[in-house]
């Protein structure tokens, strides 16, 4: 069929024709906002998932459906080795630019500007890429101490104070959360903890791989009480089935029963598969029927495009030692294999692979799902390991 007309987009963060299955995180989210703009107590959400679950497309529209309800919101990446206040910066500058919009000047607005600016006077000398090309005074006594807890709990609380008088919100939305710092991810959530105390509206969306929840447990003992944790998986097989029969319907065109399920057993229903077949079937369909053989034939050319791209990135980062670590993990039958058993198939005690083990986590390949086991935090990995190292 015209390629031109191809209703899917399987890209990193590219939103899907038919975003399906993901209703109740958007709508808890959606409460959650509205209860802390008007001063009632709700919590933070932070989403977790493996890579092509789809959390970055969520996050994206969590954050337009905030600001068409009048929210402020800003929005950040975090990536590995970028310290946290260098990248929140220019995001809290939006957010009080978007303030001072909001029907007029406002000395809170003001205020909260420069202490902002004294926030930056005093982390630059800490922090890497604090230099900014913008000057906005300082406060002095405040946010000044160089102790980022302190100075960015009261910057924090100075923006909620802004936001407040303006009857809305700041919304934080931040992706990759799981590469912050632990003692920068402590200060953040200290920060969101003293304006929750004070009532003040000022949250937090995220989003990151499975290990945030151990990352944000460690930071601070409270942290559950402070977030929710939804936990964004694979679409179940209704939902799977609408996200690959809604776009191509607009066109006339529909997938056999028998089509549907060969993509579902390929996919597992993980939302970036589902976008990468459906493109691909429709590609080497030629008439307005996608059967199982168009499918058949789709998901040879899915794995050959994965395998040079999704997979090949994540691979190539990885050391040989690392590698032949991952494919000890691939070839054990079990979802979350133990430490020992991994250390038994390559001829290693524990001890001996443990640094692979941590350096591997720490370039998010793998999380720890619970004490000894170990997962990877990509889908179908596994099997891409079998094939790169038969």
């Amino acid at each position: 069929m015209d390629p031109r007309s191809n209703p899917f987009s399987p890209g990193a963060g590219s939103a899907p024709p038919e975003l399906s299955g993901r209703d109740k995180v958007i709508e808890d989210v959606s409460i959650a906002l509205h209860r802390i703009r008007n001063g009632l107590s709700a919590k933070s959400i932070l989403m977790v998932g493996l890579r092509g679950v789809g959390k970055t497309v969520l996050l994206n529209r969590l954050k337009n459906d905030a600001e068409s309800e009048g929210l402020v919101c800003v929005q950040f990446e975090s990536p590995e080795n970028r310290n946290l206040p260098a990248m929140i910066v220019p995001s809290l500058r939006a957010a009080l630019f978007k303030l001072n919009r909001l029907s007029g000047l406002s000395d809170k607005v003001t205020k909260a500007a420069r202490i902002l600016g004294s926030f930056i006077s005093s982390a630059k000398v800490k922090y890497e890429g604090m230099e900014f090309g913008f000057d906005l005074g300082t406060e002095p006594g405040i946010a000044d101490t160089g102790d980022l807890d302190y100075d960015l709990s009261e910057l924090l609380q100075a923006i909620g104070e802004a936001a407040k008088e303006k009857k809305t919100a700041v919304v934080l939305f931040i992706d990759e959360l799981q590469y912050v710092p632990e003692l920068e991810l402590a200060a953040l959530i200290s920060a969101l903890h003293g304006c929750a105390q004070k009532g003040l509206p000022v949250a937090l969306v995220g989003a990151g791989s499975p290990q945030l929840v151990g990352n944000v447990g460690k930071a601070k003992s409270y942290a559950e009480r402070l977030f929710d944790f939804p936990e964004i998986g694979p679409l179940p097989p209704d939902a799977a089935t609408k996200a690959l029969q809604l776009p191509v319907s607009q066109y006339q065109v529909s997938f056999e029963t028998s089509a549907i399920e060969q993509i579902l057993k390929q996919t597992k229903g993980y939302p970036y598969f589902l976008q990468e077949w459906g493109s691909m079937c429709w590609g080497v369909a030629n008439t307005k029927v996608i059967t199982e053989e168009d499918a058949l034939a789709a998901s040879e050319l899915a794995i050959l495009q994965l395998d040079s791209s999704f997979f090949r990135v994540r691979f190539d980062r990885c050391t040989p030692m690392e590698k032949n670590y991952l494919r000890a993990m691939a070839g054990i039958n079990s979802p979350a294999p133990r430490s020992g058993d991994i250390a038994s198939a390559m001829n290693k005690e524990v001890h001996q692979i443990a640094p692979l083990r941590q350096s591997l986590i720490s370039k998010g390949m793998i999380y720890s799902p619970a004490h000894g086991d170990t997962a990877f935090t990509v889908p179908l990995f596994a099997d891409y390991m079998k094939r790169m190292l038969p």
